[in-house]
Parts: C-alpha cells; sequence; structure tokens
C-alpha cells in the first residue's frame, strides 16, 4: 500500500525548514553530547595548527623523550642546561650549533605544548564520555518539539549505536599519541640524513601522523553532527498542533488530508523529506552529494600529499606558478636515478611530490567549485523553491566553494613567497576549512542517501 502523501502546504513547510541542527536540550535531548563533540573536535583542530607550527619552527626533534602522562618542562637554569645538554647529544644538534639555550627553550615550548594539548583533548574526551555514559540524564521537555516527538522513555544523552563510535574515537585519539613519539623517534637517529644531511623525520611517519589526526578531527566533526540531528533522522516526526481538534469538525476531506499528515509523521523528518522530493530533485540531491564526497575525498588526499610536501621540504623549490621553473612537469627532474625502488619518487623526490600536491590540489579546487556550482545553479523546480537541496546544503555549498578557492589561492601565495611561517600555517588551517565545508555539506545531503 503506498505511503499517504502529505497536502502541498505541509510539503512546502518540511522544503523550507530543511534538516535543522538542533543544538537546544530542549529539543534534543541528545544536543549537550553533540555540543561537546564538536567542542572536542575544534580542540583537535587547534592541536594540528599547534603541530603545523611546531614542524615550521622546526621544534619538533627539541624534547628527546616521550612520557605517556607528560610531565612539566624545567624550571630552573640547571634543568634547562640539562635538558639541552641532552638535546645536543642528537644529530640534529649538528645543523644547530649556534643555538644557546634561550633559543632551545621557544623550540623546546613549541613542542611541549604540542605534546600537553594532546594529553589535554585526550582528558577533555574521556571524561566526556565518562560523564556521558555515568552521570547525564537528559531532561525531556513536557512541550512538543516542532521537528520531532521525542520519547519519554530515553535515560541517555548517547543515542542508541553512539557507544561503538564513542569508543572507537577513544583508541584513535590514544593512537594518536604513540604514532606522534614513532615519527619523532624517526628524526633522532642518522637514517634521516638527505643530501644536504639534514635531518628530518620520515615523511611517511609525518602523514601517518597528519592522516590520523585529521581522521579523528573528521570523526568527531561528523559525529557531533549526527548527535545534533538524531531526532531530525531517527523520532517521528511531530504532527501540528491542533490536529485532533481539526480532525474532529473539519469536513471529511479535511479529515481526511489530517489523518494523511498523522500516517505521514509515523517517519522522521529526514524520510518525509526525502519521500516528498521529486525524481528530478532527487536526482539531483543524489549528484550533488557524489560531487561533495568526491571533494571531501580529494581533500584528505590533498592533505596527506601536504604532508610529503612538508616531510621532504619540498615547497623551497620550484617558486613559480602554474609552471615549475618553466615547465608544467619537470621530467627530468621527477625521476631520481639513484632511489631504488623506483616508486619511492612518488613520495621522497622533491620535484614529483610538489608536482602531485599542485594537482592534487587545483583538482579538490575544481571539484569543489563544480560541486557548489551544480547544486546552486543546476536546480530543479520544487515546492517551496529548494530544488532538492535544503537550506544547511546551500549554505554548505556555498562555503566550500569559496574556502577552497581561498584556499588554492593561499597555497600559491605560499609557494611564491618561498613558505614563510605564517602563511604555510594559514594554509594548513585552510585545509581543515575545507574538510569541515565538505563534511557539513555532506552531512546535511544524507536525505540522499539510498538507505533513507
Amino acid at each position: 500500500m503506498a505511503s499517504p502523501v502529505p497536502p502541498t502546504a505541509v510539503i512546502s513547510s518540511i522544503y523550507s525548514k530543511g534538516l535543522p541542527i538542533l543544538t537546544s536540550p530542549a529539543l534534543n535531548p541528545h544536543a549537550p553530547l553533540g555540543k561537546w563533540l564538536l567542542s572536542t573536535s575544534s580542540l583537535v583542530f587547534a592541536m594540528v595548527h599547534i603541530g603545523g607550527v611546531t614542524r615550521l619552527t622546526k621544534s619538533g626533534l627539541s624534547m628527546t623523550d616521550w612520557k605517556p602522562l607528560g610531565s612539566l618542562p624545567p624550571m630552573s637554569d640547571e634543568e634547562w642546561r640539562a635538558e639541552f645538554e641532552r638535546y645536543r647529544q642528537y644529530p640534529e644538534w649538528e645543523q644547530r650549533r649556534s643555538m644557546d639555550v634561550e633559543e632551545f627553550k621557544y623550540i623546546y615550548y613549541w613542542e611541549w605544548g604540542h605534546r600537553m594539548m594532546g594529553r589535554f583533548v585526550g582528558a577533555v574526551f574521556g571524561g566526556g564520555w565518562a560523564y556521558f555514559t555515568w552521570m547525564h540524564r537528559p531532561t525531556i521537555s513536557q512541550s512538543s518539539s516542532s521537528f520531532a516527538a521525542i520519547p519519554r522513555n530515553i535515560v541517555s544523552a548517547i543515542p542508541p549505536g553512539y557507544q561503538s563510535r564513542l569508543a572507537l574515537l577513544f583508541a584513535m585519539g590514544g593512537t594518536q599519541g604513540l604514532v606522534g613519539w614513532w615519527m619523532v623517534k624517526s628524526g633522532l637517529g642518522d637514517d634521516r640524513r638527505g643530501d644536504r644531511s639534514e635531518i628530518r623525520v620520515s615523511p611517511y611517519r609525518l602523514a601517518a601522523h597528519l592522516g590520523m589526526a585529521v581522521g579523528t578531527y573528521s570523526a568527531l566533526l561528523w559525529t557531533g553532527l549526527g548527535a545534533l540531528s538524531y531526532p531530525v533522522d531517527c523520532y517521528a516526526a511531530a504532527a501540528s498542533a491542533g490536529d485532533a481538534n481539526s480532525a474532529s469538525k473539519a469536513s471529511a476531506t479535511t479529515a481526511t488530508k489530517t489523518i494523511a499528515e498523522r500516517s505521514s509523521a509515523q517517519f522522521s523528518l529526514l524520510q518525509q523529506y526525502a519521500k516528498q522530493l521529486t525524481p528530478a530533485s532527487l536526482q539531483h540531491a543524489r549528484r550533488t552529494r557524489v560531487g561533495v564526497l568526491s571533494t571531501v575525498g580529494l581533500t584528505g588526499l590533498t592533505i596527506l600529499s601536504g604532508a610529503f610536501v612538508a616531510g621532504n621540504d619540498a615547497g623551497n623549490a620550484y617558486n613559480t606558478y602554474p609552471l615549475m621553473n618553466g615547465q608544467w612537469m619537470p621530467w627530468n627532474d621527477m625521476i631520481d636515478p639513484d632511489t631504488f625502488p623506483r616508486w619511492r619518487n612518488m613520495f621522497e623526490n622533491t620535484a614529483t611530490v610538489q608536482w602531485n600536491h599542485r594537482v592534487l590540489g587545483t583538482c579538490t579546487a575544481l571539484s569543489a567549485v563544480g560541486a557548489a556550482g551544480y547544486g546552486l545553479l543546476r536546480r530543479p523546480a520544487a515546492p517551496g523553491g529548494g530544488g532538492g537541496t535544503t537550506p544547511q546544503v546551500r549554505r554548505g555549498l556555498a562555503a566550500l566553494g569559496t574556502a577552497a578557492t581561498a584556499q588554492m589561492s593561499l597555497g600559491i601565495a605560499t609557494l611564491l613567497n618561498y613558505v614563510p611561517i605564517h602563511l604555510a600555517a594559514g594554509h594548513q588551517l585552510g585545509s581543515l576549512v575545507v574538510l569541515t565545508c565538505g563534511v557539513y555539506t555532506a552531512h546535511s545531503l544524507r536525505y540522499a542517501g539510498r538507505n533513507v
């Protein structure tokens, strides 16, 4: 039997509201959890930035040991001299023999701050998880939400199925610390000497460390958005006020429409929105979603390729654009005959690594602008004027296209200016802004998924 279709007024109302993010505990008992997850993701965002500046200031090898619970920095002159003497036992000191204790303090504090920030994030997440699991109990408002009929028997702010997600996030955060020390260890020996006898951490381990951080950030962001939209996605949509009175007093035709509205309200707002889309609108939303997900994937690959650029110090070569020293592809420089096996050139050759990052960055920007253009400009006619895209999707697409264009421009400026710290740090932050816009937009397009 076909599902009853709500009247045009109801459809228009659904289209105009879209699929809102519910941040008020009165409307969403899972809102405190969602806001905590998004707050934790913002801390990871900040930690990635601090880590980037730590790398750019060449501070990452200043601490030569690792303690899981951390420790205070040296407090007295004697302790600083002892720490400095320990640093001088490692190969990087041979490149920085002019450094004195005061200069050493500067790089030491960057690395110490980065490590302690990671532990702080872990404490915030672990403490919050324990609080929401064993202590916090949501208060269900007696007044009906205008978006969803909230069940009265909810006993936890953690939605069903989210405990396993939180456990995975906690494991990812703990692993990140181990990966960080694994990365640092690669720069404390003599095996990282390049042609210029410069000590660096392994670019492979740097990419793993950054990739783990970005993956954790993305998972926190997605899970937080899921908690804030859980009533819209999973609870039956709220019936309009006054339905009972109108059903008893209205004509037979009006009563039939009211019953149809009630039947439709057995579905969540997400399901209602998906069901009322015309075939053309649904196809448009699905194509837009494919474009956005492709952009998110390209953004991730571009971030990883940027780690190899940083790990090989490749940004300080070929500082021209769009050509690389007069060539689209400097073939003669992209394959080092002394590098075996040959595939290592993809990750260790300066010309190849930079070319990869240029191409991936350009593809990401074009994909973002293309997805935004298609989603915003090629909308089919639909009730409410949305054309199959919610207000949340339209805002996300505009932000995604704008952020990707700005990020590409910032990357070019960083290259042409020989990677100054302020531009390079901003460029790394820009990549996370693009990723954030992509994840938000992809989440907003979840109604176009096959399983709704």
